[in-house]
């Protein structure tokens, strides 16, 4: 069987799976009563919503992976199976954190403990990051600091990806699209293995669109954005980081910096106002779209794009064939979104 049907198979039946299964979810969760319920502060919607999408999400990426096994992909697809095997222990381990705490409302302190114990545990089987990019010095091995720079970020984007998961859509959205160009990049420098988890993790996250996207039937809870994170951040460490290129080592970073820019503007503002970078409030990006008078449709739609554009920079960045075209095509699309988001703003004003 041709390598790339094995990523075509796993991104179809992970879309399938969560199409399927996501209805039967929701019925389950609003006859048990695990719903979130509006909040005028943060939470935009108006009625109590089923906060478990994301085991539909985590079935439909797992069925999908299972299958390809079965077919025999990841005996023919070339990568180290420690990394595979740590993306998918961590994986499930962080899925079952969010999970739980979806189901039993657990503290920041003990969920914190719990996301580093299992990123360790990642990193003890190989999705490690070795090396850094650092300008006009190309590539530095960074030797014992791998644990702790693998650890922030492999919680930190498990997090980003909770944190922007305030608006219908907005989380699936950008993690779709992120788990795309990782896939695409990761094909392109010969990472397969890293290729078809991103490409099952894609359509699991595309398939949850169809509930997910406004006005919303379910939302994914912390278990489908911690697993979404943790994945999106083990695929650009095990697909790209470990090919040792000084251009691979910064893709993740650039296809990821939506969530990451915005959790760290988060980040600095609360704590320069002497407040826990813990505490949940209306600083994001998306929070401040919609004060300024933004519909929620339109500023998801505006992420989406500015996400699709770091993206197609990583594209261009990595050397893909006609990486500048795509490039240039992102940006015509994130002006023209961007400009009908500045007369929205004029006019909510006037």
């Amino acid at each position: 069987m041709p390598l790339h049907l094995y990523h075509l198979i796993a991104f179809l039946v992970s879309a399938i799976v969560v199409l399927w299964s996501t209805p039967v979810v929701k019925t389950i969760g609003l006859k048990r009563g695990h719903v979130d319920h509006p909040n005028e502060e943060r939470k935009v919607h108006e009625r109590p919503m089923v906060r478990l999408g994301g085991i539909a999400i985590f079935t439909g990426t797992a069925v999908a992976l299972c299958l390809v096994w079965l077919l025999g992909g990841f005996e023919v697809l070339p990568q180290d199976k420690g990394d595979i095997i740590g993306l998918i222990v961590g994986g499930v381990g962080f899925f079952l954190i969010g999970l739980t705490d979806d189901l039993f409302s657990l503290g920041p302190g003990p969920r914190l403990l719990m996301q580093v114990v299992v990123a360790t545990v990642a990193w003890v089987l190989g999705v490690q990051i070795d090396f850094l990019s650092i300008p006009f010095d190309g590539l530095v091995q960074i030797g014992w600091l791998s644990l702790p720079v693998t650890v922030i970020w492999l919680v930190g984007m498990a997090n980003a990806i909770n944190w922007i998961d305030g608006l219908d859509g907005l989380a699936a959205g950008v993690s779709g699209i992120a788990a795309v160009v990782m896939l695409v990049v990761s094909l392109f420098m010969q990472q397969s293995a890293a290729a078809l988890i991103a490409a099952a993790l894609a359509g699991g996250a595309l398939g949850f669109l169809r509930y997910n996207f406004n006005p919303a039937q379910i939302f994914m809870g912390d278990g489908g954005a911690y697993f979404m994170g943790f994945v999106l951040a083990g695929v650009g460490v095990i697909g790209l980081v470990k090919t040792t290129a000084v251009t691979a080592v910064v893709l993740p970073y650039l296809i990821l910096a939506v969530p990451i820019l915005d959790m760290s503007a988060v980040i600095i503002s609360r704590i320069s106002q002497g407040k826990s970078p813990f505490l949940s409030d209306n600083r994001h990006l998306h929070h401040r779209l919609l004060n300024a008078g933004i519909s929620q449709r339109l500023t998801v739609l505006f992420i989406y794009c500015l996400t699709l554009w770091v993206g197609s920079l990583a594209l261009a960045f990595s050397g893909i064939p006609s990486g500048e075209a795509y490039a240039m095509g992102a940006t015509a699309l994130l002006a023209y979104v961007g400009w009908q988001v500045w007369r929205n703003t004029r006019a909510s004003r006037s």
